[in-house]
């Protein structure tokens, strides 16, 4: 409607006003057609009952480049201790190489997790994805991108830190590759949650 009125009228406000009356008018709300999915009741995650046997995954794409190329973290969250992973890659990076870092950092260290928690990301749709989790007897659980039914919020708070952390710096290309290696392992304030005893150096 502010679209056919705008080539013709102008006013102050015109299009929240006319936005405010087409939602409140009854008929336009008889005949509009909701193309957006119902919203669905949460769904929350089992309870992991051991370390790292359920994970979460997100990436955080669209960094500043690095001198190595990199421009996306990868996180890899463990749901019952919350410690994690924030892996340095390339957002082009092919399935492949994206296999053998997640082999080399979680696999040779926790295991093969029962469960991964994930947004629904082309990285993950992909056959080959879904048939090397076949193989590892894994279960890949699939959530909209951006809706929080099932993904939990540690990749969306570390992504909040970090654009604080960005936002902050004071040159065009903060050093966000320091940032994420500093927090490659986040073990200090949950090491007694993994190794079952304090560490010495904290």
């Amino acid at each position: 409607m502010y679209h056919d009125l705008k080539t013709t009228y102008w006013w102050p406000n015109m299009k929240a006003e006319i936005t405010s009356y087409v939602n409140k008018c009854l008929t336009c709300s008889k005949v509009k057609v909701e193309y957006q999915k119902p919203s669905g009741l949460l769904q929350q995650p089992e309870i992991p009952m051991w370390k790292w046997e359920q994970i979460s995954m997100d990436f955080i794409t669209k960094l500043p480049k690095t001198a190595s190329g990199c421009d996306t973290i990868w996180v890899i969250v463990d749901r019952l201790t919350k410690s994690a992973h924030f892996l340095r890659i390339r957002e082009t990076d092919k399935l492949d190489k994206l296999t053998q870092i997640y082999l080399k950092e979680v696999v040779t260290r926790h295991g093969v997790p029962t469960t991964i928690i994930s947004n629904r990301d082309s990285r993950f749709t992909l056959h080959f994805w879904k048939s090397l989790h076949k193989a590892l007897g894994t279960r890949l659980d699939m959530s909209t991108t951006y809706h929080s039914q099932t993904v939990e919020s540690e990749p969306v708070g570390f992504q909040i830190n970090l654009i604080a952390y960005l936002s902050g710096a004071n040159t065009t290309t903060p050093n966000w590759i320091s940032f994420s290696s500093t927090n490659k392992y986040l073990a200090i304030m949950i090491w007694k949650s993994i190794q079952g005893k304090c560490s010495d150096l904290l």
